[in-house]
């Protein structure tokens, strides 16, 4: 990962030196706007001659003002101030960054209609932004090939309530990081092992920890996660994270991530092109482990429990193949059609053991589950599957905030008969249609009356479309959903 800027939070004070920062609402007047950085006038005159108004992300740009202590003033525009939202400012951020990327000290002026809020929101993005993995890279930007460090300085009348605001929201942005770099990793240095010492070093922000191998996991009779890995010589593991923040006799909430490491599909082999992608398969599991690094690092005022499968699903001669039937730890037969429906075994047994061991108020699995949901979704919304309104609300509420959007799509007795199988209880697909309901349909059947809902994040979570706050390939997806559905839904 290239080296980040440093954001820090200050009371007004006259700017000597370096790139200058101004936010400006449409409509504004910019000759007020620049005040004392435009000593002549340059600004204001440069504004007009480009026709700058202030819409949402255009950017004026001027070099060397003469009479200004500044050596290069970036107004970016805000756009409309009734149409403000955290989504908003966060990719205002982003698109800030982005003109800004090769200034080593930039000092942001925000405005009078930027909150605590709104000053947060926009570092975040500003951060997030920033974010590239080139650790791979031999020759990189910079001088001697060293990575050029950046500080940005956010000058707020309300400083403190700033500085509060933008610790939670830094931790949030680095819990997206962290789940970006989980994805980016290619699959021959993050294995099953690899991946869950990266979660145990959670551990150094108060995250209690416990890896189970594949010996426990065979006296808790888990055989449809094992029989995925089977055909690996890369052993599973099942990563628990632990997050003590709220009361003690309060039930935890649980977030289940599906990690399979690499999938080429079993047996059922995928087809060559493209399979390099399927070193993302683990983005359920990586948006669990960042989103366990946020609650930590903000100190969520919230028990969570973070569990995630870990298996790499490959085609030895040891591996399952289709017409095997196993049973999972809850004592359901399943008769595997297709190994390449795999994820989905995984979370079988991850689900029943966290709703056994731990008995959550609410689970929430993530999964890069089906390439259905991209042909129902495309990659901009995620889908959501519920057995509990309120949590589907609360999900698709915390979405609309954070940007990061969801779709509920239904459940139902008739798409649950699609996956009866004549020699199992159950069998691992229902055929082509529906393809993403019937695979929630699989996972509904192993978390009993425990409020559940699945996000199949396939479309969004890797190879998504870049945006203003991400060029990284993998996106951190979820992490920052969740973690605004757990501020406004269970803490306080």
């Amino acid at each position: 990962m290239s080296m980040l800027p440093t954001i820090t939070i200050s009371k007004p004070a006259p700017i000597k030196k370096g790139a200058a920062l101004l936010v400006a609402p449409e409509g504004a007047d910019i000759a007020a706007l620049a005040g004392d950085l435009d000593g002549e006038g340059v600004v204001a005159r440069a504004a007009e001659l480009a026709e700058f108004s202030g819409k949402a992300k255009t950017v004026l740009d001027v070099l060397a003002p003469a009479g200004s202590p500044a050596s290069r003033i970036v107004i970016i525009g805000q756009g409309k101030p009734e149409d403000a939202s955290e989504p908003g400012w966060i990719a205002l951020g982003g698109a800030a960054r982005g003109a800004l990327a090769k200034e080593p000290l930039v000092t942001m002026i925000a405005g009078e209609d930027m909150d605590a809020a709104a000053v947060a929101s926009f570092a975040q993005g500003y951060l997030m932004r920033a974010y590239t993995f080139d650790k791979y890279k031999t020759a990189k930007n910079g001088q001697n090939g060293k990575p050029k460090a950046q500080k940005l300085t956010i000058q707020s009348a309300d400083a403190a309530a700033a500085k509060t605001a933008w610790r939670d929201a830094e931790a949030v942005a680095r819990g997206v990081m962290l789940a970006r770099d989980l994805v980016n990793e290619p699959a021959n240095i993050l294995g099953t092992e690899e991946f869950a010492a990266r979660g145990e070093a959670l551990e150094a922000l108060g995250v209690e920890t416990d890896i189970l191998d594949e010996k426990k996991m065979k006296k808790l009779g888990m055989g449809a996660l094992l029989g995925v890995a089977q055909g690996s010589v890369r052993p599973p593991r099942l990563l628990v994270m632990k997050w003590n923040g709220g009361k003690a006799k309060d039930k935890p909430i649980a977030f289940v991530g599906k990690g399979v490491v690499f999938d080429s599909g079993g047996i059922s082999i995928k087809p060559a092109g493209g399979m390099e992608d399927m070193k993302g398969d683990m983005g359920g599991a990586a948006a669990v482990v960042g989103l366990m690094h946020a609650l930590a690092a903000r100190k969520a005022a919230v028990n969570a429990i973070g569990m995630i499968g870990l298996v790499e699903n490959m085609p030895d001669g040891n591996a399952q193949r289709p017409g095997d039937i196993v049973t999972s730890m809850s004592g359901q037969t399943i008769e595997v059609i297709n190994t390449d429906a795999e994820g989905r075994l995984v979370l079988a047994d991850v689900l029943t053991y966290c709703n056994q061991t731990f008995e959550p108020r609410v689970m929430i699995d993530l999964a890069t589950l089906t390439g259905a949901v991209m042909v129902a979704l495309g990659q901009h919304h995620a889908g959501l599957f519920s057995n509990d309104d309120a949590v589907a609300d609360g999900l698709t509420r915390a979405g609309a905030q954070s940007g990061e959007k969801v779709w509920r799509l239904p459940l139902g007795p008739d798409y649950d008969k699609m996956i009866d199988s004549k020699f199992a209880d159950m069998k691992n697909v229902g055929g082509r249609n529906a393809g993403s309901i019937t695979a929630a349909q699989f996972l509904k059947r192993f978390v009993g009356d425990t409020p559940w809902a699945h996000l199949d994040v396939a479309g969004t979570a890797m190879s998504s479309p870049s945006n203003d706050f991400n060029r990284s390939w993998g996106s951190g997806f979820g992490v920052r959903l969740l973690d605004r559905w757990v501020r406004d839904t269970c803490e306080g």
